[in-house]
């Protein structure tokens, strides 16, 4: 028993000596880093003071610390930065749908800015602006080597005013400049509409607007298509939609799914993760649908996306999608200002992060660009000539006039799937893909 004894205390004062030793060199190493970082700190005291005393002209104190405090945020991630009072006004602005600017969502690469997205109808998107567009120069000054904010702030403008921008793009040989005028930017949110029996909903940001917008929308276009019995299926169009808010999109995906994980986010701390599931209730009662996504859809509609592909409640047809899998949390700051800061990451139900990767179509489709067609050839291009067309061809006695009425109906439903093929590719595949969901479902008309 003794024995015992002896040997257990002699465990713990073994489990002492070597605790002891292993914590000693870990506060010494602590220590230390404080140190560094004191000494960085003091570091930075005797830059700033250099730069107030010596710099050729005399230099804004407060304007210097600003830049520092930006320029340290800026260092972390394309999407962390500081915002001054008036940025984070505006973008409380933006937040509620109605801002001034070009209607651009942009992003930083190679020193550039790049455009993410265009927003619907904004003076960007009229002017021709594409998502993955390289904007170089702005009223003929290089962006190069500026912050995004700096770069933003030079757009930036009276409403009415005209700015000229210098685009790179890929495909085409030369740089060229696209002349827009500022104006202030109204989104609505979604749009709807109905094409054939399909309803279209067509959101361009995640605002406190969005998921209102949609069930407005959808109602509509229920109530003047008959009832919800008359649709066949829906298309969420995501494509160059920059994303929003992060409440938004769980709202958007709980309106289409009955269960299971929404996205989770994970941060730096296991504890600090969240995960969001979905509500019971369908807005479309398990009705087929088709997502729509291209390499300007980001963030907020990548979550959409890959909620409804994990769960298998659409199908995502069109490109692969931009990449951003990051949360950025606003902080107010001191003085009215704002600090945004990458977070966590963000993570599909199916727990893939599409952090530089994007979300991958279920099916790829490209939107073709469109050449312009000569007025020569619109002339020397023969009409097609068909039977009826001869001189005393015979008449077709086998229908009805009911029938043949139902018949070019039928034609002429048709030539308008041609013509939305022609204006817009990927919608028009989306469309032809929900038309034979519904036949094998026994559901086509």
């Amino acid at each position: 028993m003794k024995k015992f004894l002896m040997a257990a205390v002699a465990g713990i004062l073994a489990g002492i000596v070597v605790t002891t030793q292993v914590a000693a060199p870990l506060l010494a190493q602590e220590a230390e880093r404080q140190t560094n970082v004191y000494e960085q700190l003091d570091l930075f005291g005797d830059i700033f003071e250099r730069i107030r005393s010596q710099y050729v002209e005399e230099v804004d104190e407060a304007d210097l610390i600003e830049a520092a405090i930006n320029g340290m945020l800026t260092s972390l991630d394309p999407h962390s930065s500081y915002l001054s009072p008036q940025d984070a006004a505006d973008m409380r602005v933006q937040t509620r749908g109605e801002f001034g600017g070009l209607g651009i969502e942009v992003t930083q690469e190679d020193g550039f800015v790049k455009v993410v997205s265009p927003i619907d109808g904004t003076p960007a998107d009229n002017a021709g602006v594409e998502a993955g567009d390289f904007i170089t120069h702005v009223d003929g000054e290089s962006v190069l080597g500026l912050t995004l904010d700096e770069a933003v702030e030079k757009m930036r403008g009276p409403v009415g005013s005209e700015i000229v921008i210098t685009v790179v793009r890929e495909g085409e040989a030369e740089p060229f400049d696209l002349s827009i005028i500022r104006d202030t930017i109204k989104l609505t949110a979604v749009r709807a509409r109905t094409e054939q029996q399909t309803v279209v909903l067509r959101v361009t940001t995640f605002n406190d607007q969005t998921y209102d917008n949609l069930t407005e929308g959808l109602t509509e276009q229920f109530e003047a298509a008959g009832g919800a019995d008359k649709v066949n299926g829906i298309v969420l169009d995501l494509r160059n939609n920059p994303g929003g808010l992060l409440t938004q999109a769980i709202k958007v995906s709980d309106a289409f799914l009955e269960k299971g994980e929404i996205v989770s986010t994970r941060g730096r701390n296991p504890e600090d993760g969240e995960r969001f599931n979905a509500t019971a209730g369908d807005l479309i009662d398990g009705k087929p649908m088709v997502v729509l996504i291209n390499g300007g859809s980001a963030s907020a509609s990548e979550i959409v996306a890959g909620a409804l592909q994990d769960h298998r409640r659409a199908v995502v047809v069109g490109t692969k999608s931009f990449g951003k899998g990051s949360v950025q949390t606003v902080m107010p700051l001191r003085g009215d200002g704002a600090m945004r800061l990458t977070t966590s990451r963000y993570y599909t139900p199916s727990g893939r992060s599409i952090q530089a990767l994007g979300v991958s179509p279920d099916i790829v489709v490209e939107q073709p660009r469109r050449a312009p067609e000569s007025e020569e050839e619109e002339e020397t291009t023969p009409r097609a000539r068909f039977e009826a067309d001869l001189r005393g061809s015979l008449d077709n006695d086998s229908l009805s006039e009911d029938e043949i009425r139902q018949i070019e109906d039928e034609q002429a439903r048709a030539e308008e799937v041609a013509k939305l093929r022609e204006e817009d590719y990927q919608l028009a595949y989306a469309i032809d893909i929900l038309k034979g969901l519904t036949t094998l479902n026994g559901d086509g008309k």
